[in-house]
């Protein structure tokens, strides 16, 4: 394995997908030369590789736009039917010769990042509510293990909870406020979002606390039409 050919791979491989150069392990992949057979070699690091074969180094991270990644991601989702694993994305990466590196989906954030990124995206699109929901479904689950693992360290610790949709608060408790704002969420046409949260061993207690204090601005249920001296009240408590 010489550096002349491997350079021609990489022009040869660049033609073939617009002009861009492939990333390291999608060059691996269509061509077979390995890390090995250059790395410490002839270059020290992949876009050192690519600036000599005559392209320039950052194209590696600005040839695919992001919406063009979920897209692929969105269509992969269709393909298979369930949210894709990194081993879902290396495998269509070697079938597909169109289709970025696992790793370039990275671009998209973690996993949670990425089905919250796709999620948003597919809304408002008929034909892409299926993956709408695999989504949502993903993230529901996530939440709901991590909820788990939360409460088996955690089991005595919970939060009394104060959160914003519209003009009203809602003030509650919950062991895990991440799904509980996911769950009410779903619910609500508006934007919903977490104010402030109070760690506390008595989530029940302290719960009754607030709901005491501001019983005089309680509009229905745990919902609250709170001033801002009412917000930086409960803001200012971080543990009780």
């Amino acid at each position: 394995m010489n550096k002349q050919h491997i350079i021609e791979e990489i022009i040869r491989t660049a033609k073939e997908n617009n002009a861009m150069p492939l990333g390291k392990r999608k060059f691996e992949n269509e061509t077979g030369i390995k890390e090995t057979d250059w790395f410490g070699k002839y270059w020290a690091r992949w876009g050192d590789t690519i600036k000599e074969a005559g392209f320039s180094p950052n194209k590696l991270r600005t040839a695919y736009d992001e919406e063009w990644l979920i897209e692929q991601f969105v269509l992969l989702v269709k393909e298979i039917k369930k949210f894709p694993s990194k081993g879902d994305l290396r495998l269509k990466s070697r079938n597909a010769k169109d289709f970025p590196g696992d790793t370039t989906f990275d671009r998209l954030g973690t996993t949670t990042k990425r089905a919250n990124k796709i999620l948003n995206y597919c809304e408002g699109k008929s034909d892409y509510q299926d993956v709408a929901e695999i989504c949502r479904n993903y993230i529901a689950s996530f939440i709901k293990k991590t909820s788990v693992q939360s409460e088996d360290t955690e089991n005595e610790i919970g939060y009394v909870y104060l959160m914003k949709s519209g003009n009203y608060y809602k003030l509650g408790r919950s062991r895990n406020v991440a799904r509980r704002n996911y769950e009410i969420g779903i619910k609500l046409p508006e934007k919903f979002e977490i104010i402030h949260k109070i760690k506390t061993d008595d989530p029940g207690g302290i719960e009754a606390y607030w709901h005491n204090r501001f019983k005089d601005k309680r509009k229905q249920g745990e919902w609250f039409d709170l001033s801002s001296n009412d917000i930086k009240a409960f803001k200012r408590r971080k543990f009780m």
